[in-house]
């Protein structure tokens, strides 16, 4: 008989794990020991569950780096235990959590799933059936004794997608989650459709899993606008302590031309502060000097975010920040593509 594959799910918070008391109307968080009691279906599966849970369970408002690095322990303390990860996770933040596990996770080789729901697992029309139980199938999915997922995934509505990839673009429909740039990596339908040219491949010789939890969260974003005004500008860039900003520019990467706003972004860098380009578009990215009005940025070296996402580009410095890399480096390393986060 061969064995059967271990799945570990990590349940951090969000409406996924919450289940309505019916005498009260309230919703309370969901108890493991009681999952397959509540989804049935789960013993269908042929793998083996375990859960484990923050101890105390929160909103995904509430995340931080520091929640993160917990994510990253519970993974990094079972990767030997387990064959697939699937972690349980409010939805408003999951892009940001999803994104930052994939740059704290060097070297990983089996799959950790992202997953939550718009509705309790309670609820009659809930989507948090379908999106777990799918969830756990992926996670355990197996290719000559190789997990075919070795990267870190989103799964939500029918789709798994590369997790750094991701936006949260609706807090009302069941598809909650967008990846404009880059195409699903599964697809579930009738049957589960992997689309293996798009996964991550790995090299044959697999290296040991490197877990990074040094975070540096000395970072802002900026969104242009039409009228920010010199005053405003100055003072972000002048924030004491800060060492990165993410600044979303219009379209393929443009900004205004004024001689003032490009003084005060030549300052800046050349006192060291990281400045990364990305479009505030939902979709497509950066392309520096095809207009005019990014010209200027490309010859002050702005980073050139390309196609990432603000999510992953928030994570990604702050992942680079954390792991001390010198000022030097840092714009060439930003610049290139560590876990399929930009084309």
């Amino acid at each position: 008989m061969k064995n059967k594959t271990n799945i570990l799910l990590i349940y951090t918070g969000g409406t996924i794990g919450m289940i309505k008391d019916y005498k009260t109307g309230a919703l309370k968080a969901f108890n493991f020991d009681e999952l397959v009691g509540n989804i049935p279906e789960l013993n269908q599966l042929d793998c083996s569950i375990k859960g484990i849970s923050f101890e105390e369970p929160i909103d995904s408002s509430n995340m931080n780096p520091d929640h993160w690095a917990t994510i990253a322990s519970m993974i990094e303390d079972n990767y030997k235990l387990y064959d697939g990860f699937v972690v349980l996770h409010g939805s408003d933040t999951m892009s940001y959590s999803a994104s930052a596990l994939s740059f704290m996770l060097e070297n990983l080789s089996k799959p950790v799933i992202f997953t939550g729901s718009q509705l309790p697992i309670g609820d009659l029309r809930t989507d948090a059936k379908e999106n777990l139980i799918t969830s756990i199938q992926i996670a355990a999915l197996k290719e000559k004794g190789k997990p075919v997922v070795q990267e870190v995934g989103l799964y939500f509505e029918y789709k798994l997608y590369r997790a750094n990839r991701t936006t949260k673009i609706n807090a009302e429909h069941f598809e909650a989650f967008a990846s404009l740039n880059h195409p699903p990596l599964v697809e579930s339908g009738v049957h589960l459709k992997v689309h293996d040219s798009y996964l991550v491949k790995r090299s044959h010789k697999i290296k040991p899993l490197q877990v990074h939890k040094k975070m540096d969260d000395n970072i802002a974003v900026l969104k242009l606008f039409p009228g920010l005004n010199r005053s405003v500008l100055k003072d972000i860039l002048n924030i004491s302590g800060l060492k990165a900003v993410v600044l979303e520019t219009y379209g393929a990467g443009n900004a205004p031309m004024d001689n003032w706003f490009l003084n005060e972004l030549k300052e800046a860098i050349d006192r060291g502060l990281h400045i990364i380009n990305v479009t505030q578009c939902s979709g497509g990215g950066v392309s520096m000097g095809h207009y005019e009005t990014s010209e200027k940025l490309k010859e002050m070296q702005l980073i050139n975010g390309k196609d990432i996402t603000t999510e992953a580009a928030i994570t990604k410095a702050m992942y680079l920040l954390g792991s001390n890399v010198s000022r030097k480096l840092f714009k060439t390393i930003f610049e290139t593509s560590l876990r399929g986060e930009m084309h």
